[in-house]
């Protein structure tokens, strides 16, 4: 057998191909003769030379979906123009005005029905994002004042969490009612902080994202 002198575009297919399946059937419902079904005559050796299970194809799909979004929070954490404050403002404005979020809760997966895909998006949020983005703005925010907490680290999980989780309609199945039902509860907890970091025009548009998953599932 000839040796595959491009492996780097071979991985690229397969994941490609996997987070459409993980996205549109479910990763539950997705096999790995599912993913070579759609590989052109890829052989399942060929697969797991690169990736051991489908759990592992699972992580590298879910770095791929979350390196952008962490790209964003690089970037904003390590201003310098900005208060703590107005760096977790900051970060929630830019991410849910992406405009690749239309994409994403157009052809939102059935997270409830993925426990595999859910439990990944969770542990990054809580093992990646929480300490290596959000806490550090906290604790600049600390030191010049505009945030108050004695726990930055758990004020990280709780705020993430909330915001990428309990708040996530693809999770729940929300109606755009219920989303702001929950942001409101959200934008009032933070305020309790004297974080004053969700406004209307990131209330209408969460209304609006929650409104284009329903309007997906109904199809």
């Amino acid at each position: 057998m000839a040796r595959n002198k491009h492996p780097e575009e071979t991985a690229n297919r397969i994941l490609e191909v996997a987070a459409r399946l993980f996205t549109e059937q479910g990763y539950e419902h997705t096999s790995i003769q599912d993913i070579i079904d759609q590989l052109g005559g890829l052989s399942k050796g060929a697969i797991y030379h690169h990736f051991k299970s489908k759990e592992e194809i699972l992580v590298a799909v879910t770095d791929r979906m979350t390196e952008e979004s962490n790209k964003l929070l690089e970037t904003i954490r390590d201003r310098t123009d900005l208060s703590g404050r107005d760096k977790l403002k900051t970060i929630f404005k830019a991410s849910i005005n992406r405009p690749v979020q239309d994409d994403i809760f157009t052809v939102a997966p059935d997270l409830g029905g993925s426990p595999g895909l859910l439990y990944s998006i969770f542990r990054d949020t809580a093992e990646n994002v929480a300490p290596n983005y959000i806490q550090p703005i906290i604790e600049q925010g600390i030191v010049d004042g505009s945030i108050q907490t004695d726990y930055p680290a758990e004020l990280s999980q709780l705020l993430i969490l909330a915001a990428n989780i309990w708040t996530n309609p693809m999770i729940f199945d929300d109606t755009p009612e219920q989303s702001y039902r929950k942001f409101m509860v959200f934008r009032q907890m933070m305020e309790g902080f004297g974080l004053d970091i969700v406004d209307d025009e990131m209330l209408g548009r969460l209304q609006e994202l929650a409104a284009i998953y329903q309007n997906h599932k109904s199809k």
